[in-house]
């Protein structure tokens, strides 16, 4: 079988949904659509719009056959979620979103299930960030539809099944903080066996594998050749690592950033993760665990600056560290290295300071979950903060290490994905970067705040 030259990569992320064509051959997106993925509140409860990404997955591709040969077709989405099918594939139960706070309502139940951290590396998180916590309060407050479940999907397999009716497992979603997962045993968690819900899903296969071709039905509504394969798919924090892992020699660490930004340390030195702070281990595209933390950093970075005017000029950033305007967390509590803690203003910032104080409060929340899961090495940051300098210059100046930016360039969630489908020796070798060197205010800017905000 040839390689696949041209990708058709569906990337649902928590706040937008992505279609993109990617050219393996230049590890460039050739073509990209986007629409907002807005959950639902009617019905049971809040529900993610799966007729409406998936009525945009068609489009997307129709748009794109009529581009360029797709060659073949990859999934990748956010974490924390799964699809419910009964038993002739129709929903047993809206897919719940994972803000919703139905899973908090029996929250001492599940605590009294839920395996411990030393076994799935998952934190106990609030709302449904623990996907197990999801299955549990369904199972509790609708026993009667979660009785008809006959498949549970993660969320990039439930998509990729829609492409071609082929039910899989697959582990980067599995080990993303479900706790699901056994990431030393490279098997289900006690929870699934003692919950009856190991028989719910189906066969794990690899990120990577070729589940099948278009069904029928879809290759006539978008045009595509019926034989176009479709691959199983990967969680999209791991995909953005997937190029780096491939390629990169140890140590390292990826920032991968959008809603979450999610830390992931490989080659660090050793440590134990504390999961009152939102440290985890992910399980990456090559089945091995990964010491990871994490915040709401995209969500958080979207409120601080809905009302300034994005002014990042040099009087405008030696105002902010000249006179210690910053921002100590945490915006978004329940999550992070903060979970606790209340955001407060330090100095009273005008719009254009407080643009730049909120880049700088992300790289050292950042910087602090590096801390927290001992990552070593150059730091590649990747996803739209990348393209941020303040980010990522403060960011440098926090670790004391050099922070490669990925911005435009051949890596990210859609690249990654689409390096499932073949390619793997495209990925280009990577740069070994040198010590870090910048202004002293910067560094004395970062060592007041960690001190303000007790990071260590």
């Amino acid at each position: 079988m040839t390689t696949p030259r041209t990708v058709a990569v569906i990337d649902i992320g928590k706040t937008n949904a992505k279609a993109a064509l990617v050219d393996l051959e230049t590890l460039s997106e050739v073509a990209v659509r986007k629409t907002p993925n807005r959950p639902l509140a009617d019905g049971l409860y809040r529900h993610h719009d799966v007729k409406a990404i998936w009525a945009f997955i068609l489009e997307s591709l129709t748009a794109f056959g009529r581009e360029r040969q797709v060659d073949a077709i990859s999934v990748t989405t956010h974490g924390a979620t799964s699809v419910l099918l009964d038993a002739e594939g129709k929903l047993a139960l809206p897919a719940l979103d994972y803000e919703d706070g139905g899973p908090d309502t029996v929250r001492a139940q599940y605590d009294a299930v839920r395996p411990g951290f030393e076994e799935t590396g998952s934190p106990p998180l609030p709302l449904g960030l623990n996907l197990g916590a999801q299955l549990h309060w369904q199972s509790q407050a609708f026993p009667d539809a979660f009785a008809r479940v006959a498949t549970i999907l993660t969320y990039p397999q439930y998509w990729s099944w829609r492409l071609t009716g082929v039910v899989a497992s697959e582990v980067t979603s599995l080990g993303c903080h479900t706790d699901l997962w056994n990431p030393q045993a490279g098997d289900f968690s006690s929870l699934v066996d003692r919950m009856g819900w190991r028989r719910l899903f189906p066969p794990l296969l690899p990120p990577s594998a070729r589940l099948g071709s278009l069904r029928p039905k879809i290759a006539a509504r978008t045009g595509l050749d019926p034989a176009t394969p479709v691959h199983n798919g990967i969680h999209d924090s791991n995909a953005s690592l997937l190029p780096h892992l491939l390629k990169r020699q140890a140590p390292f660490a990826v920032v991968s950033t959008g809603t979450w930004v999610v830390s992931m340390a490989v080659g660090g030195h050793k440590v134990t993760l504390d999961p009152a702070r939102d440290t985890l281990i992910n399980v990456n595209a090559l089945g091995d665990p990964v010491c990871s933390a994490r915040f709401m950093g995209g969500r958080e970075f979207e409120l601080l600056t809905a009302n300034t005017d994005g002014r990042r000029d040099d009087d405008v950033v030696g105002a902010v560290l000249a006179q210690g305007i910053m921002l100590l967390p945490s915006l978004q509590q329940g999550s992070g290295p903060f979970p606790a803690a209340v955001a407060r203003w330090v100095g009273e910032p005008s719009r254009s300071e407080r643009y730049v104080a909120a880049a700088f409060y992300l790289a050292l929340m950042t910087a602090t979950c590096l801390d927290l899961i001992a990552a070593d090495g150059p730091i590649v940051v990747e996803g739209p903060f990348a393209a941020n300098r303040l980010y990522c210059d403060m960011l440098e100046a926090a670790a004391g290490r050099h922070v490669l930016p990925q911005a435009g360039q051949a890596t990210g969630t859609s690249i990654g994905a689409a390096l499932l489908a073949g390619g793997v020796s495209t990925v280009p070798e990577v740069e070994h970067a040198g010590a870090a060197e910048l202004p002293p205010e910067w560094r004395a800017y970062a060592y007041a705040w960690r001190a303000s905000a007790g990071a260590g």
